[in-house]
């Protein structure tokens, strides 16, 4: 876990292995020894998400792995983690996620497909050529341990990675650098995860030992200034790290439609 805060390694954990037991605010930070208002300021200041928003994405990170690894209904997943409208449920999963969950639990041949056109690619698209500094986000991507893969790297409007990115893109490992352009004026959470060539579809539908990256510092992008040179490394996960929630599969999918365009050009 990070050295932010350590007192609050205990709660951390105690969340996650309690995640099918009601967790109010109170009686978390009574768990914490903290009033909630200190409590809720010191938890966003470590993780940078509410307690609570923390929790539900725990909790749907957790429907993710019944979904794919039992046979539970739909509905008897969604009172599983503790929500009782099932039209919610799937309405929460599929804006966090990005699919539904009936074709999230049907995705493992898609994922796999879609593994393999990767690996097999030729040639990847080229990063877009640098009209101006403004409104560019580059950098470059080291890895902590030896790596073989892909690199799914976006700036997200939190940090964590759920929902389709405004700005994403995927990278070979052999690449090593990336950049958006035209990024509109805002603030952006740079994360990246990663997907190595022999993984199974199983182990990165629910991401938990693939590398990844979080920046420490949101991104400002703003209309008259550059933004610095990104240096982004990839590591191992940490036990604290938010869950991966967006589809793999469906930024995979959209990064091969975009480079079998622009290779058909």
């Amino acid at each position: 876990m990070t050295n932010k805060f350590p007192e609050l390694d205990g709660v951390i954990t105690y969340i996650q292995n309690r995640l099918d037991e009601p967790l109010e605010l109170n009686m978390l930070a009574k768990y914490a020894g903290y009033s909630p208002y200190h409590f809720a300021r010191i938890f966003k200041a470590r993780m940078g998400l509410p307690p609570l928003y923390y929790v539900s994405s725990l909790r749907l990170h957790r429907a993710k792995e019944l979904l794919l690894h039992t046979n539970l209904s739909i509905r008897d997943i969604s009172l599983e983690i503790g929500q009782q409208s099932l039209g919610t449920f799937t309405s929460r999963f599929t804006e966090k996620v990005g699919v539904t969950p009936s074709l999230f639990r049907n995705s493992r041949e898609i994922a796999d497909n879609h593994l393999h056109s990767l690996k097999a690619l030729e040639s990847w698209y080229d990063l877009p050529i640098l009209t101006s500094p403004v409104g560019t986000v580059e950098g470059s991507i080291s890895f902590e341990v030896p790596f073989e893969g892909v690199i799914l790297i976006g700036l997200f409007a939190k940090p964590i990675p759920e929902g389709l990115p405004p700005y994403g893109t995927l990278i070979s490992s052999a690449a090593r650098r990336f950049r958006f352009t035209g990024v509109k004026p805002g603030t952006y959470y740079l994360l990246a995860t990663s997907v190595s060539w022999g993984m199974r579809a199983a182990d990165f539908l629910v991401p938990q030992t693939t590398l990844r990256a979080k920046h420490k510092v949101p991104i400002v992008v703003g209309l008259d200034k550059s933004v610095p040179f990104q240096r982004v490394n990839m590591r191992v996960p940490h036990p604290d790290d938010p869950p991966i929630l967006i589809s793999l599969p469906l930024l995979m999918n959209n990064f091969l439609h975009i480079n079998n365009q622009l290779s058909n050009r």
